[in-house]
């Protein structure tokens, strides 16, 4: 059986290599193929989810945010567009160089988020709120639930997160994405049950407060908002 360890060797090795090429192309506004368009457009619906509901809040300016798993920048720049102050992680070297020189070209020198290539579990300080967006499908149950409890202790008061949700559908879609291999297919990818998640957020002291559902032909994902639960 494959360890969590190997799993995140797996991980950084393909976003530094081959994966890099892959999803800076779907994550920018490259030409790219009928699927990685697909799921470039999947992944920006999640990322407007999360803008809008902030934008919704109205308090983005000064707001301390962590993006763990922040790939080139995508949600990270944007929400320092908005002010907020943002520190962003992602496990390969090679997304963070990139996602520094995405910023650099779109944003003033002091609104620059603090970039950073460490592992999701070396995450330290305190943030308002943390995101975490479609990094859970690197996971399995176990370890997913350990991620939310790390992430939670870093987050004062509300935590966003993604997954691919785990129903008999996308169950079986996946397993016949399996049996084609191709220049759009990635690392192992977990499915997590709704329930499991909301279990171990609710472990770990949060309540769900929105909540929204992207779902294409080849790119499916869970977004939760969940904040402190207050006596």
């Amino acid at each position: 059986m494959t360890s969590a360890t190997d799993d995140k060797t797996i991980v950084r090795d393909y976003f530094n290599a081959q994966g890099f090429d892959r999803w800076s192309r779907i994550y920018g506004d490259g030409q790219v193929n009928k699927v990685q368009r697909d799921i470039r457009e999947g992944h920006q619906q999640t990322i407007d989810h999360v803008l809008y509901w902030i934008k919704q809040d109205g308090n983005a300016a000064g707001l301390s945010i962590c993006d763990a798993g922040c790939g080139v920048g995508s949600l990270s720049i944007p929400l320092a567009a908005m002010g907020a102050k943002v520190s962003a992680s992602d496990i390969s070297e090679k997304m963070v160089e990139e996602a520094i020189y995405r910023a650099r070209e779109e944003l003033s020198a002091e609104a620059i988020p603090i970039f950073d290539a460490q592992d999701l579990e070396t995450l330290d300080g305190s943030y308002h709120t943390v995101i975490c967006l479609d990094v859970l499908i690197h996971y399995p149950q176990d370890k997913a639930s350990a991620m939310i409890a790390h992430l939670s202790s870093l987050a004062e008061t509300r935590l966003i997160l993604s997954f691919a949700p785990k129903n008999p559908f996308y169950t079986v879609l996946k397993r016949i994405g399996e049996f084609f291999p191709g220049p759009s297919k990635a690392t192992r990818a977990y499915l997590h049950r709704e329930a499991d998640i909301r279990r171990a957020l609710k472990a770990n002291g949060w309540e769900i407060n929105r909540k929204e559902f992207t779902a294409s032909q080849f790119y499916f994902s869970r977004l939760l908002e969940a904040v402190k639960v207050t006596n």
